[in-house]
């Protein structure tokens, strides 16, 4: 076994090395999670957007790839309440882009497709018993969250704030994704809606390694050995990388994100709602720059895409990023492209010799 200089990360879930995928809808799917199973981390499956039918299926294809375990994640949001006078506010303010591209601003609208985890979910993780559930948003109520534990899945669950780790420790999560600012995709905030005081990586590891006792995954701005090196350092027992995986092959990312993310510098994110009504991070790009980023006539979380989905139809095939959630943390430069299993390999063997050469 590898001789990581703290290994309740990679004893809790049973895993040589103690690197998670963060489970990223869309992009995420189980070749990308089989890949860094095999490869001795923490594979994930993101089911918040799929159906349960779905999320099954996925399960099913990455027990198909790999023998490792398995963290499947949802999320925990409040289902809005329907405010027809805001969705109209937001129809209207998108109606120069619909009459630019020759659309229809007052067709019917797609669905939002994202759900928070219910009974539905709730029995699909006791028929499926994946290894890790991991939860977004807070956790579920907690004759769900007991269902969930009586499986024997390790529970766990992302944090911004030290508040929010020890809300979750108190809950009897068994390890805190600590989740600084730098990351891609959405804020994990639950108990404070302000973006002005969200906090970077290395100020919130060792905050939160110090309330907490459980351990903590440190996520965030981390691309490569040197991130995982001070992670450690910070007192965190494992990592989470979302963004350097999406150059991976295996990763379902659309051409124009991969196009972005090739060409993204340190300065190219910024936190937006635009696309969902919910602050994450994401690649700048003509929409952000002109509405906001932080756009506060949007619909509540997850309904601000259903008017944005026909204007990213119109505009992508031909290779137009305008309309297009180009999720991304603030270390992608730093990624490389190359297959799953190998960049998995590579930032662990790469990290265990700058930690024992230390």
């Amino acid at each position: 076994m590898s001789s990581w200089p703290d290994r309740r990360i990679a004893n809790l879930f049973g895993i040589e090395h103690p690197i998670l995928l963060a489970p990223m809808a869309g992009p995420g799917g189980a070749e990308l999670a089989g890949a860094v199973a095999n490869a001795g981390g923490l594979g994930s499956l993101p089911c918040a957007q799929l159906s349960v039918d779905q999320a099954r299926e996925a399960i099913q294809a990455f027990r198909a790839l790999s023998t490792g375990p398995l963290n499947v994640n949802f999320f925990c949001h409040t289902p809005p309440t329907p405010d027809a006078q805001r969705s109209l506010a937001w129809r209207a303010r998108l109606a120069p882009y619909y009459a630019e591209l020759g659309l229809d601003a007052e067709a019917a609208l797609p669905s939002a497709s994202r759900r928070p985890f219910d009974a539905e979910y709730c029995a699909l993780v006791e028929a499926t018993r994946p290894e890790v559930v991991s939860f977004h948003f807070g956790l579920p109520d907690t004759a769900l969250l007991e269902r969930v534990k009586a499986t024997g899945a390790r529970v766990i669950a992302s944090a911004t704030t030290v508040a929010e780790a020890r809300w979750l420790a108190a809950r009897g999560v068994d390890a805190v994704i600590a989740m600084g600012l730098e990351a891609g995709g959405h804020r994990g905030n639950f108990l404070s809606d302000d973006m002005a005081t969200q906090i970077g990586t290395f100020a919130l590891v060792p905050q939160i390694a110090d309330a907490v006792d459980v351990p903590v995954i440190a996520a965030g701005g981390i691309a490569d050995a040197r991130g995982i090196v001070a992670a450690f350092a910070l007192g965190a027992s494992g990592v989470q990388i979302g963004t350097a995986y999406l150059f991976c092959p295996e990763a379902k990312v659309p051409a124009v994100h991969r196009a972005a993310l090739r060409t993204a510098h340190d300065d190219s994110t910024a936190l937006t709602n635009v696309f969902t009504g919910r602050p994450a991070r994401g690649i700048v790009n003509r929409v952000m720059r002109e509405m906001g980023p932080i756009a506060p006539v949007t619909p509540p979380f997850p309904l601000a895409g259903s008017a944005l989905a026909p204007l990213r139809a119109k505009t992508e095939p031909s290779g137009v990023a305008d309309f297009v959630n180009l999720w991304s943390g603030q270390a992608s430069a730093l990624a490389r492209e190359r297959p799953a299993a190998e960049l998995t390999q590579a930032l662990a063997s790469e990290a265990l010799a700058r930690l024992q050469a230390r």
